[in-house]
């Protein structure tokens, strides 16, 4: 009977075309085909449950069926402290009810500092036939067995000092795991062998910029039949080979760094910020060899580019939300600015393209939804009332959103 029962959930745990496997979703770039998403809500209306979630942790749900995965980081001894070290724990939760299904200890950490807008949980898991990868920069990455929470492997072989804590989450390309490790020194992108957590192979970044720490999740694209790991990090964005981490190109930007946004990938370009102290967003063309910058950077944007949040692509037009809450929109291809208008207020969430309209959370938990197009237009304000710096996801018709202490389900 068990087994028949297992074989059941297996079968039920498929991934579907509607799940939200890793961060910014199934194409990465912060998209959904879902309709019929909610517009408005509030701490008492629209909400199908509200489920709390222990310690501290600003990775972005994922959901594979009827699952939802999730990492925190605990207090050691359970008692809430900043100073206290901590307990890193992979999570999941019944996407029905909100009720835990499996609770997992990882890793534990000497309360290492982390800036006020990151956590020691920062990196988003990704699933892939049954698995979910979980990543805690640093501190560790680990494989479980999806259904059960079981650990298949975990590691702590590639730990590096860092700035301000972890972000970067990891990818998944054939057999390899593939994450950013830029330290504060010998900056690095890495790939472990999927199946046992072993290295197989280490890229070296190099650039001018004396600060070398960032946080980038890097994205895969294809370019003419060819894979291209694309991977920003402090003063360049390299593009990589993921089969053996050799490198296609490279973009220079001086002396950016602390790199956070995501890049997206849309119209044969490369959409990315080049971080601290000023951002500026970048258009890179990607079908380009060698040293770049002097050829294919398209176009450049100075004014209200984001330091943390990821930007989106709808249709000719580009988005992308300044962390004082200043939302662009711009052409795709020419870099041409329709407007730029305060829209929320500071916000690090990245933004979430679905059913005809953009979403964007900014950090005391105001949703905002705007209508796409060259005019600007709010059409809904919605306050949890709650610290958020995660991301959205999606499930099914609704909206899944991290606070500081719950997960909520919002239904229309």
């Amino acid at each position: 009977m068990r087994s028949h029962l297992l074989l059941l959930l297996s079968t039920s745990f498929a991934l579907h075309a509607a799940d939200w496997p890793e961060f910014r979703g199934p194409a990465a770039q912060g998209h959904s085909d879902a309709t019929n998403l909610p517009l408005t809500w509030s701490p008492t209306s629209h909400i199908a449950w509200k489920a709390p979630v222990a310690g501290i942790g600003w990775s972005s749900p994922v959901v594979i069926g009827d699952r939802i995965f999730l990492t925190s980081a605990l207090p050691v001894g359970g008692v809430e402290d900043p100073k206290a070290d901590r307990s890193l724990h992979a999570l999941a939760l019944d996407a029905t009810t909100g009720n835990p299904v499996w609770d997992v200890e990882l890793f534990t950490a000497t309360a290492p500092k982390a800036h006020r807008k990151n956590s020691h949980a920062s990196p988003t898991a990704i699933y892939e036939d049954g698995k979910l990868y979980v990543h805690f920069g640093h501190l560790g990455t680990a494989c479980l067995d999806a259904l059960t929470g079981k650990t298949l492997w975990s590691t702590q072989e590639f730990a590096y000092s860092p700035v301000h804590g972890n972000g970067s989450s990891p990818v998944l390309f054939e057999d390899l795991l593939i994450f950013n490790a830029d330290a504060e020194t010998e900056p690095k992108v890495i790939a472990l062998d999927k199946a046992t957590g072993k290295q197989r192979w280490i890229f070296a970044r190099q650039s001018g910029a004396k600060n070398k720490f960032s946080f980038c999740t890097p994205i895969l694209i294809d370019v003419n039949g060819q894979k291209q790991l694309i991977t920003p990090g402090s003063g360049v964005v390299n593009s990589l080979n993921p089969k053996d981490g050799t490198e296609i190109w490279h973009c220079d930007y001086d002396q950016g760094y602390s790199i956070v946004p995501r890049p997206i990938y849309a119209h044969g370009m490369i959409y990315l910020s080049t971080g601290y102290n000023k951002p500026i967003v970048l258009a890179v063309k990607v079908d380009g060899k060698g040293d770049v910058t002097a050829t294919h950077l398209a176009w450049t944007i100075e004014k209200a580019a984001p330091h943390n949040p990821s930007m989106a692509v709808i249709g000719d037009e580009l988005y992308f939300v300044a962390d004082n809450g200043i939302l662009t929109c711009a052409d795709a291809k020419t870099g041409t600015v329709h407007y730029s208008e305060r829209c929320t207020g500071p916000i690090s969430a990245s933004l979430l393209a679905a059913d005809g309209k953009l979403y964007l959370q900014d950090e005391k938990g105001l949703g905002v939804v705007v209508k796409p197009g060259k005019t600007f237009s709010i059409l809904a304000k919605n306050d949890l009332g709650e610290r958020s710096l995660a991301s959205y996801a999606v499930i099914g018709s609704d909206l899944l959103i991290r606070t500081e202490g719950n997960l909520y389900r919002v239904k229309k």
